[in-house]
């Protein structure tokens, strides 16, 4: 059977819809387990890439490592390193007996059993941009970070289902830093289910977090310890220095069981060589000594390999984001981490100053050199401007809109008889006719295709007459509508109850000051 000529389909749609055999249904989504499904691309050959990996080597064997944590010393050299003052000078031997005790894959214990995920080599998890000191949207402006512009973040955050693991956001600056922990915890247990992150700011605020998380997910501390429940973001000081309160965040993380990403921030040409190949075997040499202190303190402790590396301007010394060089660092990072076998931890970003489209672009190319080089975890992947100094309300929105793009072709297509659709398509359809009535068209037009967040696929008189919004303002209205909906915990009463009481308990202490 055959459809008639187009002159008359809109009739006969408009018949089958009064019918009732139209689809009511709407599109469902999910994208908490994803796999990365492009071709890793490298920048330098796998003999250069066994070069760098013997130079970093060498590097801590010669040239050593600054540590600065007294107690990290005594297991170097507990271990078999050379310790000379504040440097430690590390045997490759060392570094391969840690190596061979990291997992090379992770299962993360979120809130929910469906938001856990497994980190290993071909594993996708998206983040939010992270660490900023400052927020912005359209309504309010560029401020300094807030309680309300973290509790906000947390709840964007969690409502896009592409990010599967929350990040350390913007810092509530108006929060003490002796209680701003206890706020940033029990933010992210009342409001999302996700993988938290847990700051590392000293052994007195590391054991708070731990047993507030023990608390609000009901566990023991044997079955907290036994499972990876949290995870926390560890940075050198580039180049070549692990300072007092990284050092005892590896060893305090380890030794509770919960994960450390190694990410060394060098930029090339300021704290790090101008070449990619220089920056990253500086990079991995730093990873190197990290991942070996984790395992020192506790073997088989949880680690990510982590990279964060692009190039400076060199007119004016700021970070530059989603450059060509910022693309084959990462590339060049993937080959390191696939080396050692460990999943790994890239970023985009951008040093953009508004959400334009300079933006954009930097965004996305920075985003695709973490899809082309294998990331596991991929932060700043949303949000982030000004090189980290500020997260955009509306930015997070409009960068969503690509990663669930993204999203929908880690989950690949099909090419069965149905889709295929041979009878109810090919043949339903005469010569010079159109598919807008053939059967599978009707059974699938309202959950076939990917829908838009943010983007207007409108022509431009009706685009005209919405009021001609660009992207970023019709992004305010989105964030401004999640915000705007109830929102229900995520943690049950008397769980929350309880941790309101050690938080109190713990504030009427005096709280956990940061080390330094």
């Amino acid at each position: 059977m055959t459809e008639t000529p187009a002159k008359v389909a809109p009739a006969r749609r408009s018949k089958r819809r009064r019918e009732g055999t139209a689809p009511t249904s709407h599109r469902t989504t999910n994208y908490r387990q994803l796999r990365n499904p492009f071709p890793v691309m490298s920048v330098f050959s796998d003999d250069e890439a066994a070069n760098m990996h013997e130079t970093a080597l060498r590097m801590l064997e010669e040239l050593g490592m600054k540590v600065l944590l007294p107690e990290a010393r005594k297991l170097f050299e507990q271990a078999g390193a050379k310790v000379d003052g504040e440097m430690v000078y590390l045997g490759r031997e060392i570094v391969a007996a840690a190596l061979a005790t990291a997992p090379s894959s992770i299962h993360c214990r979120a809130g929910a059993p469906a938001r856990d995920i497994i980190l290993e080599l071909g594993a996708l998890a998206f983040q939010p941009g992270a660490g900023a000191p400052h927020a912005t949207d359209l309504k309010r402006g560029r401020r300094p970070g807030s309680a309300r512009d973290f509790e906000e973040y947390t709840r964007l955050s969690h409502h896009f289902d592409v990010f599967q693991m929350m990040s350390p956001s913007v810092e509530p600056q108006d929060v003490p830093t002796h209680l701003r922990h206890y706020f940033t915890i029990r933010t992210q247990i009342g409001l999302t289910d996700k993988f938290p992150f847990l700051y590392a700011r000293g052994t007195p605020q590391s054991l708070d977090n731990f047993e507030m998380l023990r608390i609000a997910r009901g566990l023991t501390e044997a079955e907290f310890q036994a499972g990876v429940h949290a995870y926390t973001i560890i940075n050198t000081n580039s180049p070549r220095t692990l300072d007092i309160p990284m050092a005892q965040g590896l060893i305090d993380f380890a030794r509770h069981g919960q994960m450390c990403i190694v990410t060394p921030f060098t930029l090339m040409g300021a704290m790090a060589p101008i070449t990619v190949a220089g920056a990253i075997t500086l990079s991995h040499a730093e990873c190197l000594a990290a991942i070996t202190l984790t395992q020192l303190a506790k073997p088989g402790a949880p680690v990510c390999y982590g990279t964060f590396t692009s190039n400076v301007d060199m007119k004016s010394g700021a970070p530059a984001f989603g450059t060509p060089t910022h693309f084959q660092a990462s590339l060049a990072a993937g080959q390191m981490a696939r080396f050692l076998g460990l999943p790994w931890r890239s970023a985009a970003g951008s040093a953009s100053n508004v959400n334009d489209v300079q933006a954009a672009n930097e965004n996305q190319l920075g985003l695709w050199g973490c899809l082309l080089s294998g990331a596991t975890v991929i932060i700043h992947s949303a949000g982030w401007l000004e090189g980290g100094l500020t997260v955009s309300y509306e930015k997070i929105v409009t960068d969503v809109e690509v990663l669930n793009m993204v999203a929908e072709l880690c989950a690949g297509n099909k090419a069965g008889t149905d889709e295929i659709g041979f009878a109810n398509a090919l043949a339903h359809v005469a010569p010079s006719g159109h598919f807008f009535a053939a059967p599978q068209t009707m059974e699938r037009y309202a959950t076939e295709f990917y829908e838009p967040v943010v983007h207007d696929y409108a022509n431009f008189g009706t685009w005209s007459e919405r009021g001609a919004l660009d992207a970023t303002t019709r992004a305010t209205g989105v964030w401004e509508a999640i915000l705007a909906a109830p929102h229900v915990s995520a943690t049950p009463p008397d769980r929350l109850d309880a941790l309101r009481a050690f938080i109190d308990k713990r504030t009427a202490e005096g709280g956990a000051p940061p080390e330094s």
